[in-house]
């Protein structure tokens, strides 16, 4: 037993010098570069592949199977003249005896200098999609069936192909250097490259970490655009599970190019990825993410991989800066005041699908304003955006562009113009003649809406302010709730309370034809006017609270041009207001002291004229509003007006009509005292010039008061006739002779 013990191990021994010999007579006396021509046609054969071999070949048998290609390229047997593939070196090297157990267990591998040019034609074919397959040949291969002879049968005994057992990877590290893949489309002429690609990895084996550093300079042509990356983290296959995980993952890099006009972007990305192919789910855990000032955290998870990929997650921004972050990525903002956009932060929680996203739970600050609610982009294709939210607060005005240079210089030539004609006014102290109305245009005529964006716009918006500020008006409780949808915006709703009234507006905008169209109807309660006015920069010719309920139209593209073609009614009342810097009292008082032959004997006891209501209705066509019916109730007096206010250049028109009881004051100008016989008469005046002079720019209408002083006269006359005829003549005859003197 001891002797065949020894004689099995001289034979086993034996043996195994024979395989080491074998494998030293291969290697040293069997050279693979005389058989070129043979391996080339076997690549043809059984990888349908074009196979050219330039440099030399290295090989090793035994215990290793090791292999070393120099200088080789590959193309498709479709285009062999044009190779896809080329490389400088690989090499590689496998233990031979795991190969029997479907074990894979590889040294080192290595690859120098691949280049990999993958090209889609014109018609849409891709190179990369003849890899692999035999071209059809240009004859039938089966010949004709000979006449009278049965055709040959199909054949149906198909081979029942074992499942093939995973292969198992062992692989001592892999390591890529100065690799470059390249893509192009001739279609659309769009380019993509990965240059200088140093790829290096640590020992490979399933279900354990494999350490990972992969650097690349990426780029495109449409728009030309170069991004620097490196990656690092541990990556771990668990095949029979059916999951990847790449931990500790690390992307860093700087962008620059075209889009970002000669600035740069640096970025870094962090986290946890994990692939579940047998629960079709995704997730990336421990997000952190930064881009320039930009530094967010979150996660995400997508399920239903094998379907439509549901996406849910998180994610935080931490305050930056996006005016400096848009600005640092060669990016413009609308212009808007200085410092806006400085503090922005957001938490939110996210889900989406490959077309759609939505942000939920939102908890957005944007400087001084506090947001909530939910915004969405249901189709991107469409950009169908969903937004309800509320604020705290919110100054929109600090967010809209600034007025224009042409706009800032017609309201300083109107300022000046209103200046003027007020100096003009108070100096002449009611004497001087009526001013002229405006000339220059009170309205801008550069774009007002970005008509070809509307037209595109899928919106549904409903937000609501605690204080909104809106063109410097502070509305409080502000809800807007609003729509469009082809071309088509609907203003559903817009109301708020303001200076302790209220406002509700509604409206259309159509931009689906060439001239944009507008309508809106407008209600307004109880809001104090001059506060309104003061807050447009403007000097309020009256004080009040104003109710007023419209319903107008109006088309165009500019400020000017939806004023021309302004149409529409309108309905206002002004109660317990005051006129300002108009005393109608002294102006009456003047006009009854010249028919009393009378000068007045003490100055103006006041500036302004209080009234109790001022109301009236409005008819506007093409910029101007008729006002046939003005009515003013003042204390001890009466205003009748009838006029029109061109709103083109902001000026009005009025003839206006007085009926006083004189001066009612304690101490009463004798010269102003209001008799019997001037009960009753209307006294006129003409108002004409810029709107905002208000009643400062109305005086005794003179034409019409020769009227009034012939009425009186007419009347002094037949009191006259009465005290001398007596009854000496019939009543016809004397009311005939009064006749004559009050026409």
């Amino acid at each position: 037993m001891k002797a065949f013990g020894k004689i099995l191990g001289l034979v086993l021994l034996g043996l195994l010098l024979i395989i080491v010999a074998l494998g030293f007579a291969l290697t040293h006396l069997f050279d693979p570069n005389d058989y070129k021509n043979e391996i080339r046609q076997i690549a043809r054969d059984k990888a349908h592949i074009e196979l050219t071999l330039n440099g030399d070949i290295g090989w090793s048998l035994f215990p290793w199977l090791g292999l070393e290609l120099h200088d080789a390229s590959v193309a498709t047997l479709a285009k062999p003249t044009e190779p896809f593939a080329d490389l400088q070196m690989l090499g590689l090297s496998v233990r031979v005896l795991p190969l029997l157990r479907r074990e894979v267990q590889m040294s080192d591998v290595r690859v120098e200098g691949l280049n990999l040019r993958l090209n889609r034609d014109k018609d849409g074919h891709g190179n990369w999609e003849d890899i692999g397959k035999v071209p059809a040949p240009a004859t039938p291969a089966t010949p004709p069936a000979t006449p009278g002879e049965p055709a040959p049968a199909p054949e149906t005994t198909a081979q029942v192909e074992k499942p093939a057992q995973p292969i198992r990877l062992d692989i001592d590290s892999l390591t890529v250097n100065n690799a470059r893949v390249e893509y192009s489309d001739e279609k659309t002429g769009k380019q993509f490259s990965a240059e200088s690609i140093q790829l290096s990895t640590g020992p490979v084996h399933d279900s354990t970490n494999i350490p990972v550093k992969l650097t690349a300079f990426l780029g495109t042509n449409q728009p030309v655009l170069r991004v620097r990356t490196e990656l690092n983290g541990e990556l771990r296959f668990e095949r029979a599970l059916q999951r990847y995980k790449f931990e500790d993952m690390k992307l860093s890099g700087e962008v620059a190019g075209d889009p970002l006009q000669g600035k740069t972007m640096t970025f870094a990305a962090q986290g946890q990825l994990l692939l579940d192919k047998a629960a079709n789910v995704a997730e990336w855990t421990g997000i952190k993410i930064s881009a320039n000032q930009l530094r967010a955290l979150g996660e995400l998870k997508v399920n239903d991989l094998d379907k439509t990929p549901q996406i849910s997650g998180g994610i935080s921004i931490a305050q930056f800066d996006l005016a400096k972050f848009v600005d640092s990525i060669g990016q413009k903002l609308p212009a808007m005041a200085e410092g806006s956009l400085s503090k922005v932060e957001l938490v939110s929680r996210l889900a989406g699908t490959p077309t759609s996203v939505s942000f939920d739970n939102i908890n957005l600050k944007v400087d001084d304003s506090s947001f909530s609610g939910r915004i969405a982009v249901e189709d991107f294709a469409k950009q169908s955006l969903r937004a309800t939210l509320k604020a705290d607060t919110f100054n929109a005005d600090r967010y809209l562009p600034p007025k224009s240079a042409e706009a800032n210089s017609a309201t300083q030539v109107r300022q000046a113009e209103v200046a003027s004609t007020e100096a003009d006014a108070m100096a002449g102290a009611g004497s001087t003649p009526l001013p002229n109305a405006p000339t220059k245009t009170a309205w801008s005529t550069e774009r007002l809406l970005p008509v070809e964006r509307l037209s595109k716009l899928d919106v549904d918006a409903d937000l609501t302010f605690g204080l909104l500020t809106l063109d410097k008006l502070p509305i409080q409780n502000a809800a807007l709730k609003a729509n469009g949808q082809g071309g088509l915006l609907t203003l559903q709703n817009l109301r708020g309370d303001l200076y302790g009234g209220n406002f509700e507006a509604k409206g259309i905008l159509d931009v689906r034809q060439e001239v944009p169209a507008l309508s809106m109807q407008t209600s307004i309660t109880k809001v104090p006017v001059e506060k309104i006015l003061e807050r447009q920069g403007k000097n309020p010719p009256v004080k009040g609270l104003v109710t007023l309920n419209s319903a107008l139209t109006g088309s165009g593209n500019s400020q000017q041009a939806l004023i021309d073609s302004l149409n529409g009614n309108a309905s206002f009342v002004i109660n317990n207001g005051v006129l300002l810097n108009a005393n109608l009292e002294q102006q009456l008082c003047k006009g009854i002291a010249t028919l009393n032959r009378k000068s007045l004997s003490g100055e103006p006891r006041g500036k302004d004229t209080p009234f109790q209501e001022l109301k009236g209705n409005l008819t506007f066509r093409n910029g101007v509003a008729s006002n046939p019916d003005l009515k003013v109730r003042i204390p001890g007096m009466t205003v009748n007006g009838d006029g029109d206010v061109d709103l083109r250049v902001l000026g009005m028109d009025y003839r206006v009509g007085v009926i006083v009881e004189g001066d009612k004051s304690d101490m009463p100008d004798p010269a102003c005292q209001v008799g019997e016989k001037f009960i009753g008469i209307e006294w006129p005046l003409r108002c004409r010039g810029p709107l905002e002079l208000g009643a400062k720019a109305c005086r005794l209408d003179n034409e019409r008061m020769g009227q009034v002083a012939s009425k009186l006269a007419g009347e002094k006359i037949s009191e006259k006739i009465d005290e001398k005829l007596g009854d000496k003549v019939s009543p016809e005859l004397k009311n005939a002779l009064k006749g004559l003197f009050k026409r």
